[in-house]
């Protein structure tokens, strides 16, 4: 409605062109088909009278144009809900009178191409009644797994006590069907498949799916039937577990399946199933009918007469008895079972170890899950309807394009809308239903839909009547002229043709005769026909043809052409309606659009951080945060802590293939090294790669790093000993110092003395060469005695004079 208000909004403006007055509407019935913006005025006298097509306006345009509001036409679509009972809070008592989706029942009455749209909330109550049907291939590979859960129901009831008060049990079992090539048919394997195998010699004779326990809340039962049971063995690798999964579903009353419960249907299976049309490997060609088939022991009976079922059927039958399907298998086979649940509404897949001992943990985080998740189904939806939706989960920001909402605690209420649209008009009279129910649920609400294609002054339609010369019909102030007739008034025969009458052809002056795609004929252009489809206009400018295409198909199939352009149904837009608004296939596991690292266009995502990759933009190595959003699955799934390990949600988020190792290789070009510290202060190291498969995997060690703690006496010595070697070392640093400044300054001090002791020398020696000289210069003998005396003088003197 806000859609056609701004569209009439821009009209007034003169921002677009007014598809009512440029259609080819020449009744009431076809205006209203343009568009649902479209009115018809039904006045008798309005108008220039040139052209049929003025009647067919914005409602607002004809009350300018002089059309009284009584005369109007102008249909909207409208909801009526019929049936609105509150959500209930708890499950437990009188479950016949719980309500999880409010509201109940509605009517829709459609104008095509009129959006209108309703709300519906849903809310998982407390304490809900279960029905757990554990059906487990007994093929001769699943010995250890029937060992395991010998008691599997006792400790099963413990656990699911805590979940709900109401909890009942029940058990199957399948291995293939009883011919060949699938088992062994000769005569000495008839009773004992296992004959001449060494390993395990005896065994029960082969069995498609055999009914042993009807759900019960006495749990001893459970025990005691499983320990009656053995294994049998069949020729090829796949089981025959999609038979046994239909007949479980479908045999309601055989089974034991309870109105007011959550129906749990747990597969146990070390292996791949057959499909569909398999069974014509063994001759079997009759398609499987999705009936009950169980005889008076409870086994399957048609398994020798029909094929196997369909992914399809089976997803059919599942959601019409309301079944949540879990698959428990094993690693190798994960990415094979995760497949299947894309295929097949409201199953999940859980890993199962190899010989069964986790199956109560898997049992209950599957529950959790499933109870933990809304997402909405549309049952007999009319070919002619398109549905979105808008989810509002527990953050309260609307979701466009999504059905489902997750990570919820029991007793939210989420809530929907749901817009609808009518393409067409369906043959006069025809009442349609579809219902809108969450998955795994019995509620459901149920949607009954009218269509506003008809005019209501149609209903007063006069035939020759004399407004129209008596040769035509007078229906909503038009005249419906008989063949060979026309004109607003059917005055003219068809042949006529003045000057008059061929301008009133032309668009504009100097344009050709009705488009060059018609002729005139008293005042109208009769369009020409086209192999191609319809040419319509009052001047034959338009076709229901020439409009982008997408892969060779007109609109891509999601929309009509109109005038050169493509009206796109809801849920679609573009030139050529290629592109789906459709956003929950761009919806990551942990909920958010494309892992938050690129955006949705066209129900695809287009990743926009370096490196990222993958259908949800989920696969990145290289991105900054890589390593911490694995760090929480390594502590998950091998340590069990952290913060997906108490949610639940660690086997949903992490799917990846985490190898362990005792030491960790790093050489890998293409892996990226990844490291933490654990509350423990030791260090978690782990690779992460992706391989061309498509598998991302996880490299890490069995146990994080630790080293040994210290010892606090070696620690106290360690510090003494530090503290004394310091000081030994300073006071080494200070002696060294002082012998240096002490040597410096004795060097010193011996200089001087030397110093001074030269000095005196010189002075003496200085006193006695002057006193020498003097006693030689007055001629007197220094010793008063002649000859040697007097020459050694002489020597004395000159020697003195030399050094000095």
């Amino acid at each position: 409605e806000a859609d056609q208000r701004d569209s009439e909004q821009r009209c007034l403006r003169g921002l677009c062109l007014n598809m009512c007055m440029s259609g080819s509407a020449t009744s009431c019935e076809e205006c209203l088909l343009i568009h649902p913006s479209c009115a018809w005025c039904a006045q008798e006298v309005f108008g220039s009278g040139r052209t049929l097509t003025s009647r067919c306006d914005f409602s607002h345009n004809l009350l300018k144009r002089g059309c009284q509001v009584r005369f109007i036409e102008y249909p909207t679509s409208s909801i009526s809900i019929l049936q609105n009972m509150p959500l209930s809070s708890k499950g437990s008592g009188a479950t016949n009178n719980v309500v999880q989706i409010m509201p109940q029942r509605i009517s829709l009455s459609l104008r095509q191409g009129d959006k209108t749209w309703f709300g519906l909330q849903v809310r998982q109550v407390e304490d809900y009644p279960v029905d757990l049907y554990y059906l487990m291939d007994l093929s001769l590979s699943m010995k250890d797994d029937l060992d395991t859960i010998r008691n599997l129901g006792t400790k099963l009831a413990l656990e699911m006590g805590k979940l709900t008060s109401n909890f009942r049990l029940g058990f199957g079992s399948f291995v293939d069907k009883n011919m060949s090539p699938f088992s062994y048919t000769a005569p000495k394997y008839q009773e004992n498949p296992c004959s001449g195998y060494k390993l395990f010699p005896s065994c029960v004779p082969t069995f498609g799916f055999r009914h042993i326990l009807r759900l019960t809340d006495k749990v001893d039962r459970f025990n005691e039937e499983v320990q009656k049971q053995m294994v049998s063995r069949n020729r090829d690798a796949p089981e025959g577990g999609f038979d046994a999964i239909l007949q479980a579903a479908v045999c309601k009353a055989e089974i034991g399946w309870r109105k007011e419960a959550y129906h749990l249907l747990v597969f146990a299976t070390d292996d791949v199933p057959h499909l569909a049309l398999d069974g014509r490997l063994g001759g079997l060609v009759q398609p499987h009918d999705g009936q009950c088939h169980l005889n008076d022991r409870n086994e399957y009976s048609a398994s020798t007469k029909m094929d196997y079922p369909s992914l399809a059927l089976l997803g059919e039958k599942l959601a019409e008895n309301n079944i949540f399907l879990i698959f428990a298998v094993t690693k190798r086979l994960y990415v094979i079972y995760k497949n299947f649940t894309a295929l097949i509404p409201g199953t999940t897949v859980e890993i199962l170890d190899q010989d069964s001992k986790n199956v109560i943990q898997l049992i209950v985080a599957a529950y959790n899950n499933i109870r933990s998740k809304v997402e909405l189904t549309v049952w007999d939806q009319p070919e002619d309807l398109s549905l979105s939706f808008t989810a509002t989960c527990q953050d309260g920001k609307p979701l466009p394009g999504l059905r489902k909402c997750a990570d919820l605690k029991i007793g939210d209420t989420v809530s929907f809308n749901v817009s609808v649209e009518a393409r067409s008009c369906p043959p006069r009279g025809t009442d349609q239903t579809f219902t809108v129910k969450p998955v795994g649920f019995k509620d459901r609400l149920q949607v009954s839909v009218d269509y506003q294609c008809d005019c209501g002054c149609s209903r007063t339609a006069q035939i020759n009547s004399s407004i129209c010369s008596s040769i035509g019909t007078y229906n909503c102030g038009t005249c419906r002229c008989e063949p060979g007739y026309l004109g607003a008034r059917c005055e003219c025969q068809e042949g006529e043709a003045s000057s008059m009458y061929l301008s009133a052809c032309r668009e504009a002056e100097g344009k050709q005769i009705c488009s060059g795609r018609g002729e005139c004929s008293c005042n109208q252009c009769l369009c020409y026909e086209s192999e191609f489809g319809k040419i319509y206009g009052s001047f034959c400018e338009c076709d229901d043809f020439s409009c982008a295409r997408h892969k060779g198909i007109l609109c891509s199939g999601h929309g009509e052409c109109h005038c050169g352009e493509c009206k796109c149904h809801a849920g679609y837009i573009g030139d050529n309606c290629n592109c789906s608004t459709e956003t929950s296939s761009c919806f990551s596991d942990d909920g958010t659009m494309c892992s938050g690292r690129g955006s949705c266009a066209c129900g695809r995502c287009q990743c926009t951080e370096p490196g990222a990759f993958g259908d949800t933009c989920e696969k990145c190595p290289t991105c900054p945060d890589a390593c911490g959003t694995k760090r929480e699955c390594i502590e998950c799934r091998l340590f069990n802590s952290g913060r997906l390990a108490d949610n639940q949600t660690c086997q949903r988020l992490c799917k990846d293939e985490i190898i362990t190792v005792e030491t960790l290789k790093t050489d890998d070009p293409g892996a990226v090294l990844c490291l933490y510290k654990t509350d423990d202060d030791c260090v978690m190291r782990f690779t992460y790669s992706e391989h061309a498969s498509g598998q991302s995997v996880l490299t890490a060690l069995k146990e994080p790093e630790c080293g040994g703690g210290p010892d606090a006496s070696m620690v106290l010595l360690a510090v003494v000993g530090s503290i004394l070697l310091v000081g030994l070392v300073l006071l080494a640093a200070w002696k060294l110092v002082i012998t240096i400044h002490d040597r410096r300054e004795f060097a010193r001090f011996q200089s001087l003395q030397s110093s001074v002791q030269a000095a005196r020398v010189h002075a003496l020696c200085r006193n006695r060469f002057q006193h020498v000289r003097e006693v030689l210069q007055r001629g007197g003998p220094l010793i008063p005695e002649h000859g040697a005396r007097q020459d050694r003088s002489r020597r004395l003197t000159f020697t003195l004079h030399r050094e000095y």
